[in-house]
């Protein structure tokens, strides 16, 4: 055979293989139209898309709902609309309207994405799926998405067809009831995240809820009792308060030098209120403080732990308007129900820059309780709380304690570690030697950077400074370490 007539043949072949399937694409793009058109018993094309947007922390609660809506029809199915990148750029109703003519997106399978749903548990969430049901007698189709801000999506969202847009409400008026009442979320403790599209595309991150008992929070008598009773006992008396017209809601601000103790008495009032839903702000995250407000109000019994507030006082490079950032805070704090049984823990190392925005701003804030450095005994008991499980005498605690004058919950923490590391080294157990020697090393001038690092100061006095106004709480990693110590200075602000 002449070469180029096999190769003419060979290439007429392939030409007929196109041909074939691309007739076999358009065949399969066509369905989606068909099948749609069959399920609700009138032409998918002519009917109204009704579209509900949910919230980025919400698409979990919004996948576990659909998911038992439709299984409440025995003959649900649920289908991927394929077409690759493109079905991310087309609403439903721009892909019936091309199916009329360019069929270019035929039935699949789902996608799925895994998302977490506590600490420890992840779901595998329809990201895009079509939803085909019955809801009563009557035929519903959901087109549920995911959020996915790189297309230009930063909330996921519902896209609803029935036989008549009236269908397509009621449907999504059941969807909304049940939502309102249920989440994934109730009795969490979960942080909200910057993403890096913005607020409106960040999502929430679960966390363990701390185990802390009081006796691992070295306070000075009655200052957690204050501080627990007022963040947490005040539920207790919702009925009274609401008889005589007095508002549930709270605001606390914990407030001293770092390292003193804020982050673990938040910790603990967190490890006491199990059942109550917690949500951690801190930095860029401030910004999403009127969505933590809503889900506070929705998940409630809340607490809000606003960490490190000071840092926003006068920084309007988050918010939307001419007011700082942390003006916004203390409105959303004040647009909350009276009703709302809500607690907003605040924190702060800079006490002075917050009581001037705080000033301008009262009534947010019913409680101000300062930590400062620990005394004598606290320290010791600091000492003794670290050391657990270790061999050291009460006198070498005592001695230790008193030469650690000026020094933070922090500070005996490192103290305790850098003893152990010492005996380590040495190869044999630890003694009182080796807490005398890391007594020494801290102290000397030359880890006076050290020391600052620890949140020690010179110069400030470690007895019961007495009352001094305002104070704050803060969120850190696990274990005993920044116990909250200090003098028994709290009152109520007034603020």
């Amino acid at each position: 055979m002449d070469e180029n007539l096999g190769k003419f043949i060979d290439d007429f072949a392939q030409l007929v293989q196109l041909a074939q399937s691309g007739h076999q694409r358009v065949q399969t793009g066509t369905q989606l139209l068909t099948t749609l058109t069959e399920h609700l018993g009138v032409p998918a094309e002519t009917l109204s898309v009704v579209v509900e947007e949910i919230p980025l922390h919400r698409f979990v609660d919004a996948d576990i709902l659909m998911a038992e809506l439709a299984a409440e029809s025995e003959d649900y199915r649920l289908l991927g609309i394929g077409g690759g990148d493109q079905r991310h750029h087309h609403t439903l109703s721009d892909i019936l309207q091309q199916s009329l003519f360019f069929p270019q997106f035929p039935l699949s399978q789902p996608d799925y994405k895994n998302l977490a749903i506590g600490p420890d548990d992840q779901r595998q969430a329809v990201a895009m799926g079509l939803w085909l049901f019955r809801q009563g007698n009557r035929p519903v189709a959901v087109w549920q998405r995911d959020a996915n801000p790189r297309f230009g999506r930063p909330s996921a969202s519902l896209e609803v067809l029935a036989g008549d847009t009236g269908s397509a409400a009621e449907f999504l008026s059941e969807f909304r009831r049940r939502l309102q009442h249920r989440s994934v979320l109730k009795g969490q403790v979960i942080s909200l995240v910057m993403g890096e599209y913005g607020p409106s595309a960040a999502g929430v991150t679960f966390h363990a809820r701390p185990s802390l008992t009081a006796p691992e929070v070295i306070l000075p008598d009655g200052l957690l009792q204050k501080v627990s009773g007022h963040a947490l006992g005040i539920a207790e008396h919702r009925e009274s308060l609401s008889q005589y017209g007095q508002h549930l809601k709270r605001g606390i601000l914990l407030y001293g030098k770092p390292g003193t103790g804020k982050t673990h008495t938040v910790r603990y009032l967190l490890s006491q209120s199990v059942g109550t839903t917690a949500i951690l702000l801190s930095g860029g995250s401030l910004a999403r403080i009127a969505e933590a407000a809503t889900m506070a109000r929705a998940l409630q019994p809340s607490i809000v732990v606003l960490e490190d507030c000071d840092l926003v006082a006068e920084d309007r490079s988050f918010g939307h308007g001419p007011q700082p950032l942390l003006f916004e805070v203390l409105d959303a704090m004040d647009g909350l129900d009276r009703d709302a049984d809500v607690a907003f823990v605040l924190t702060t190392n800079r006490v002075d820059t917050l009581e001037r925005a705080l000033a301008q701003r009262p009534g947010r804030v019913d409680l101000a309780v300062e930590i400062p450095l620990p005394a004598l005994g606290e320290r010791i008991n600091l000492v003794k709380l670290y050391a657990r499980g270790i061999p050291f005498s009460s006198d070498a605690v005592e001695d230790a304690a008193s030469r650690a004058e000026g020094t933070t919950a922090s500070f005996a923490r490192e103290l305790v570690r850098r003893a152990v590391l010492a005996a380590a080294s040495e190869g044999i157990p630890v003694d009182d030697r080796h807490l005398s020697l890391a007594v020494d090393g801290l102290m000397e001038d030359g880890e006076a950077l050290t020391r600052s690092l620890l949140g020690s100061g010179a110069g400030d006095s470690s007895e019961n400074p007495g009352v001094s106004g305002f104070g704050a709480p803060g969120l850190a990693g696990p274990g005993p370490g920044g116990a909250g110590y200090g003098g028994p200075t709290f009152h109520g602000s007034g603020i």
